[in-house]
């Protein structure tokens, strides 16, 4: 089948939401013969789409194949921006570094790359992320927004507050973020966030905010070191989840929080992160470059930077990795 009918026939389906499409319509719109159209849905039938055909009707898609492709992220998309540039691509060593590249080539805000797999996937401070094929969500997103150097962190938890909602909308699992970059759900880390920036000393020239989600791996599936500590949507659900369709709910949600972040500024995002927080008065324990610190999280402050009660007084922590105390 020809690329461009493909995407056609399949985009009425997308658009006929579950609907019966006749095969005269089907016809017309591709502007091919019945005959034609018969060879079409075969056609997708072969690559893993489940289609119903009933006498007078005509076809409806009942199920579309797990799979993450241009065209399954584009057909359905509702953003107006985010998204709409995509670089998708089987394999890369890090999407993260090809968008640091489109991003120095004038790559336009909202630009994402994905893969299905990465073979150097890698978290903050350079630790590794198990990025295998066929289960999980790597992605990248380029933003160019005109504020100040120091207030770019506030965008991984802006990051954070969106895959949560985008989660919950698509799954109705409720997930939990661990500050400053992890999502976890019943106590697992489920999502890690990694936020880097091209700046000069007083200007931002982008930001990219690249995102690990464990989707459909199933236990057997993560490493030895990763299995007590890790899980996935599907093993919190019970049920497997249409990668595409969560990119589409976190890029709409992602627009939807930058859009008020962009008006309003961090003070909206700072409350919903709150409201998801599972740091918050908790006692941890944060490790950092200038030391380690214990004490009881208060929460952030306006710049999204953690305020931990320690014995000593409130500490402000800007970068640690967090170690929370059993309650």
């Amino acid at each position: 089948m020809q690329s461009n009918l493909r995407k056609k026939l399949i985009q009425l389906f997308t658009e006929a939401d579950g609907e019966f499409i006749s095969g005269q319509k089907i016809s017309e719109e591709l502007g091919c013969s019945r005959t034609a159209v018969w060879k079409h849905i075969e056609d997708l039938r072969k690559s893993g789409y489940e289609l119903e055909a009933v006498r007078k009707l005509g076809y409806k898609m009942k199920k579309k194949p797990d799979k993450i492709s241009e065209n399954e992220i584009r057909l359905g998309l509702k953003t107006k921006k985010m998204g709409q540039t995509i670089y998708f691509q089987d394999a890369v060593p890090s999407t993260q570094k090809i968008a640091h590249e489109l991003a120095n080539n004038g790559a336009e805000e909202g630009t994402i790359i994905v893969a299905d797999k990465q073979t150097e996937g890698r978290g903050r401070m350079a630790r590794a992320w198990h990025s295998p094929e066929g289960n999980g969500i790597w992605m990248s997103i380029i933003l160019r927004p005109e504020i100040p150097v120091q207030k770019t962190p506030q965008l991984t938890l802006l990051a954070a507050v969106a895959i949560v909602q985008a989660i919950e909308e698509q799954t109705g699992k409720s997930a939990e973020i661990k500050w400053p970059n992890d999502i976890l759900i019943g106590g697992k880390k489920t999502v890690g966030i990694l936020t880097e920036l091209q700046a000069e000393a007083d200007q931002v020239h982008s930001v990219i905010v690249g995102t690990g989600i464990n989707v459909n791996q199933l236990k057997g599936d993560f490493p030895d070191e990763l299995k007590e500590t890790a899980t996935s949507l599907r093993m919190a659900s019970g049920k497997k989840v249409d990668r595409a369709a969560l990119i589409q709910t976190i890029l709409l949600t992602f627009e939807k929080r930058y859009s008020d972040y962009i008006a309003h500024g961090f003070q909206p995002i700072k409350l919903l992160w709150e409201s998801y927080a599972l740091t918050l008065h908790r006692d941890l324990t944060a490790r950092t470059l200038n030391g380690t610190f214990y004490g009881k999280a208060l929460g952030i402050d306006d710049e999204g930077v953690l305020l931990l009660e320690t014995s000593d007084g409130i500490q402000k922590i800007y970068s640690a990795d967090i170690e929370i105390s059993p309650s």
